[in-house]
């Protein structure tokens, strides 16, 4: 039973983490396809506050669950696809960091520029081309961790 808890509890947390991703993703992106700064400002608020609730913490117990469930059925990362989920994660997660930060500043730039009603300014497209570079691989990583754990190929 207390297997069944932990990858219940671990499909739940990717669930959240890949979920509040790709929603946060789909809404800047296309607030600032808008290109209205109120509209951006706005969404990028949210989108940081929900990096911090929802990424952030299923970011950190993803591994910790994983470990648990590693623990319960004695797998070792000698098993490849588990090696390579980790490699994965790993990469992802180094993504995100510093998406962090730049869905940090385009709110910050997206507010000033609603503030003073002028248009979103250069350094938010310089931001915002760094945000969409480090989403991709981001993405394609989590979609190769999900492909592996369902997998489990030899």
């Amino acid at each position: 039973m207390e297997y069944l808890i932990a990858k219940w509890l671990h499909i739940l947390s990717s669930t959240l983490l890949f979920g509040t991703g790709i929603g946060s993703a789909f809404y800047l992106l296309t607030a600032t396809i808008d290109r209205d700064p109120r509209v951006v400002a706005a969404v990028a608020r949210w989108v940081v506050v929900a990096d911090w609730m929802f990424t952030a913490t299923t970011a950190i117990f993803q591994p910790l669950s994983g470990l648990w469930m590693m623990h319960l059925v004695g797998f070792t990362l000698e098993s490849r696809w588990l090696l390579w989920s980790v490699i994965l994660y790993a990469i992802a997660i180094a993504c995100w960091l510093p998406v962090v930060w730049l869905q940090m500043r385009l709110r910050d730039t997206a507010r000033q520029a609603a503030d003073t009603g002028k248009p979103l300014s250069p350094a938010y497209w310089r931001y915002f081309r760094a945000w969409m570079a480090l989403g991709f691989p981001a993405f394609f990583a989590f979609l190769a961790v999900f492909y592996l754990m369902v997998a489990k190929p030899n």
